[in-house]
């Protein structure tokens, strides 16, 4: 297993923030453009609060800056506690586990920390340093980008 972690405190309340990053526009917005994740239109305007728990939510290509597939991401969702976190659960063609915990923490009014731990087990053992790197860098790009958006 991989274990990462990466934390950020932001110019945002916990609420404000949750609003932004518990929607797939959201995601998107943090990825780019490095990566972008697919996901049905049905969902376009979907909150993670309305999402079921332990079942494939939706699959995703995730495509490296947002034109070549890299992988395909079975999107669990294990946990939702609305305006303080999630915990997602998934599989792709990577990585036979992702566990990705993002948790949002109130500090001063208007101001909160964003902590992402993320575990993961990929498929094959020889692409282990390639995909450590690429989500190290990936995470470091997303935090960059929420601090540039909210100071």
């Amino acid at each position: 297993m991989i274990e990462l972690s990466f934390q950020s405190d932001l110019n945002i309340s916990r609420e404000a923030l949750w609003t932004t990053v518990s929607t797939m526009r959201g995601v998107n917005a943090e990825l780019r453009p490095l990566l972008r994740m697919t996901w049905p239109r049905r969902l376009n305007d979907y909150n993670l609060n309305e999402a079921p728990t332990g079942e494939v939510l939706f699959r995703s290509r995730l495509l490296l800056f947002g034109l070549l597939p890299v992988d395909l991401h079975s999107l669990i969702l294990k946990e939702v506690r609305p305006g303080e976190g999630f915990v997602e659960e998934s599989f792709s063609w990577t990585n036979r586990f992702w566990r990705h915990e993002r948790t949002l923490e109130a500090l001063d009014p208007g101001r909160c920390r964003l902590r992402d731990r993320l575990t993961f087990a990929p498929r094959l053992a020889p692409l282990r340093p390639l995909l450590r790197a690429f989500v190290n860098i990936l995470f470091t790009h997303r935090h960059s980008v929420l601090r540039k958006r909210f100071g």
